[in-house]
């Protein structure tokens, strides 16, 4: 009996010795899966999004921003009655109680999402209903104010707070800033300890993004683009305007839009696209001033040079070309006329003498046939045909046919010839700041090449203004008070199914800047698909008008262009001094002066303004006029003048 209860005892003593080594051995030396399992049973961790930084336009009006919302969790193993608790939250959460009973019945997950981003008013209906195991975490939730503005550029961002389009998309590295982990402390029964069951983000980490887009001009742009859409029944519209001396983008717009709020909403993914840099087509006759300017750079051409434009029909191999409307019948017309009247065999001779190497060299200049370099995802590089080019390939190239470019490339292209001849890289972002207002980056202007001699330039603006001449293409796009430099374009959609073109299916589009002795802005439009007209002179140069006297009057530019009642006020008076001066110059009155070295106000009291339509361009004295001296004056009496500081 004795030698059982010391045996017994032995027995104890060891496996309590054992327990007592067992036991130092978990406390005194570490374990990492012990470790891990206490941590486990004791904390929990979540990552929360950081508040995103700020989009804001060029004067600090908000685009996008970051506010409070509320996200619904639960911890399915506080939770006793499943199926009561999900009928409670269905109503109030937008989720089924089935839905709702799969994430919270039976799961062994500690934590799970029931509903992220919710607002203040449904947090409180929920906390009403006073459910344990149930609570929210504060996060930050994208808002967009000014609801579908501006929203294929801004483009929107996930559940996750990512961005998916748009600049959100593009610069989403420097918006979203750096994850937040939160550890969320349990008591020994796994209850998260919270007071009250809330975790507040403070830390906006994410950087503010300013941009070259102004609110005001970006909601003209796209009023104007909708009505045009509404007026002509058309499939949809787009439009840019640029700072010429810079090329920074102060609107960019395509209708229809969507709403970033609601980017889930049913058929808003067919609009996410920024149809200004993504999209390709074939510019028509915008693309005959690319050629015209090239054509005078390289001393190929001079304004009054003559083509005969074939009353309307020219062959090319087994091939015809003829004019835009079918009743136009031209025979002579200068190169100016050519852009005036927009004559496509005009500007197809002038493709043919150039030459296809020389052309395809002119277009690449300014920049066609490959990508802007703009700071936005997706955009295209056009289509450029590699050389060598047929004549009848060349001669539609030459009126823009044959080859694709983007809204951006072209309005890019007007601006370098606005400029003074300098191509610049376009771009959306003006500065990228820190949330103490520090900054990490400022845009300053990028100049690509320079494309034209600033004379060069000055000579392709002038001859541009007689496009919005009277009985011209362009008179639609007049402003009035400001000279007008542009072009027309309409051209036929490529049939994207098979070769050829749609039936009865264009893009209609104007290209030009203002005011053209002095360009502060340029602005490009295009109408896709219009249907109750499509000619450009009907259809985009009203919108171009539009939208640009609205531009001038936001940007505060004053009038320029001068006339008789402006300058000198008895016409009486003005014709006997202009006959003696006439007299004086010992010129037919039917023949062009020599007005070079004179200044604005002797011009005008040589030459009649009633009798004469005089526009002029820069400051200082007549360096260049056109028609040139000893030249006839043109039937419409309109004499244009280049004005420089410089002695002529």
């Amino acid at each position: 009996m004795r030698l059982r209860v010391q045996l017994i005892f032995t027995v104890c003593f060891l496996v309590w010795c054992l327990l007592l080594l067992r036991a130092a051995y978990i406390q005194l030396l570490p374990n990492d899966r012990l470790a891990n399992a206490i941590k486990k049973q004791y904390q929990s961790h979540l990552s929360i999004n950081a508040r995103r930084g700020m989009i804001l336009d060029r004067n600090g009006q908000e685009l996008a921003v970051s506010t409070t919302s509320y996200s619904l969790y639960a911890d399915p193993k506080l939770i006793d009655k499943p199926r009561k608790v999900a009928s409670a939250l269905a109503p109030l959460i937008g989720y089924s109680p089935p839905e709702i009973k799969r994430k919270i019945g039976g799961d062994q997950r500690r934590f799970v999402w029931l509903k992220r981003h919710l607002d203040f008013s449904e947090k409180e209906k929920i906390e009403a209903l006073k459910i344990t195991g149930i609570g929210f975490i504060e996060e930050s939730k994208r808002f967009y104010p000014n609801g579908k503005l501006l929203s294929p550029v801004l483009g929107f961002v996930g559940a996750d707070g990512a961005g998916l389009e748009g600049l959100e998309l593009f610069y989403n590295e420097e918006l979203k800033g750096q994850k937040l982990k939160v550890n969320l402390p349990k008591d020994a029964r796994g209850r998260p300890l919270m007071l009250p069951h809330e975790i507040l983000v403070t830390d906006p980490n994410g950087e503010n993004i300013e941009l070259t887009i102004d609110r005001d001009l970006q909601f003209d742009l796209e009023q104007e683009l909708m009505s045009a859409v509404a007026k002509f029944k058309a499939d949809g519209a787009w439009g840019v305007m640029l700072d010429p001396s810079t090329s920074e983008v102060l609107a960019m717009a395509s209708v229809p839009h969507f709403d970033p709020n609601i980017p889930g909403e049913s058929g808003a993914n067919k609009f996410y696209k920024n149809r200004v840099v993504t999209d390709v087509y074939e510019p028509g006759s915008t693309l005959k001033t690319i050629l015209v300017a090239g054509g005078l750079r390289d001393k190929a051409l001079s304004p009054n040079k003559s083509y005969y434009c074939e009353k309307g029909l020219f062959k090319i191999g087994k091939r015809t070309i003829g004019e835009a409307e079918s009743s136009h019948r031209f025979e002579n017309l200068t190169v100016t006329d050519i852009l005036g009247f927009s004559s496509n065999i005009g500007a197809a001779k002038i493709a043919l003498e150039m030459g296809d190497k020389k052309y395809r060299q002119i277009l690449e200049d300014f920049g066609f046939g490959k990508k802007t370099g703009v700071d936005f995802q997706g955009e295209s590089h056009g289509l450029l045909a590699a050389l060598p080019w047929n004549d009848h390939l060349l001669s539609n190239i030459g009126f823009g046919h044959g080859m694709a470019a983007s809204a951006l490339q072209i309005a890019n292209a007007y601006a370098a010839i606005a400029n003074g001849g300098e191509l610049h890289l376009p771009y959306l972002v003006k500065s990228i700041r820190g949330s103490r207002n520090n900054f990490f980056y400022r845009a300053s202007p990028k100049l690509i090449r320079r494309v034209l001699p600033v004379d060069v330039a000055e000579q392709t603006t002038l001859m541009l203004t007689t496009v919005t001449g009277g009985e011209r293409t362009g008179e639609s796009a007049r402003v009035l008070g400001y000279p007008v430099a542009g072009k027309t374009g309409t051209a036929q959609k490529v049939n994207p199914g098979g070769r050829g073109y749609l039936d009865k299916s264009y893009i209609s589009s104007f290209a030009g800047f203002l005011p053209a002795n002095n360009p502060r802005i340029v602005i490009y439009v295009a109408v896709d698909n219009p249907r109750t007209a499509y000619y450009a002179s009907q259809v985009a140069a009203p919108v171009f008008a539009k939208v640009a006297a609205r531009a001038v009057r936001h940007l505060g530019i004053s009038p320029s262009q001068i006339t008789e009642n402006d300058v000198l006020p008895s016409q009486h008076t003005l014709k006997k001094v202009v006959k003696r001066k006439i007299a004086k110059l010992g010129v037919d009155s039917n023949v062009m002066p020599d007005l070079r070295g004179l200044t604005l106000r002797e011009v005008y009291r040589q030459l009649h303004p009633e009798s004469f339509d005089i526009i002029w361009h820069g400051r200082g004295m007549v360096k260049q006029s056109v028609p040139a001296p000893g030249e006839l004056m043109p039937k419409d009496n309109r004499i244009r003048l280049i004005l420089s500081l410089e002695n002529p």
